[in-house]
């Protein structure tokens, strides 16, 4: 038991040199490469952290990381603006001219050269 690894909570912008070495090695491309990584967890006063799992030799740590998150009454808008722009958009979906020969030649002439 004496080779326990200490854990700790620590903030991405509080990481010390070798956590932060761990850190970009891990994801060198930051979130695009840590994203699948990403743990929500509850805190008791009901609000929540995201944190990524970052190991070196002598400790685990949980990084918390910066996510933005969607505020449902956001979505809801957001959903409700798509569904009245549906309305609008359909008169504009057909094509002006249906004939499409009368774009196309310039690769036939160009394959006979």
């Amino acid at each position: 038991m004496g080779d326990q690894k200490k854990r700790a909570v620590i903030s991405y912008d509080n990481m010390p040199e070798e956590v932060a070495a761990a850190f970009e090695e891990k994801y060198p491309r930051g979130a695009v490469d840590y994203l699948p990584d990403v743990q929500k967890i509850e805190k008791p006063d009901g609000t929540s952290i995201y944190t990524v799992t970052i190991e070196i030799p002598t400790a685990i740590y949980l990084v918390k990381v910066q996510m933005k998150v969607d505020d449902l009454d956001d979505v809801d808008k957001w959903l409700d603006e798509d569904d009245d722009d549906e309305g609008d958009s359909d008169s504009d979906s057909t094509l002006p001219d249906d004939n499409i020969s009368q774009y196309g030649g310039g690769d036939e002439d160009a394959s006979d050269e």
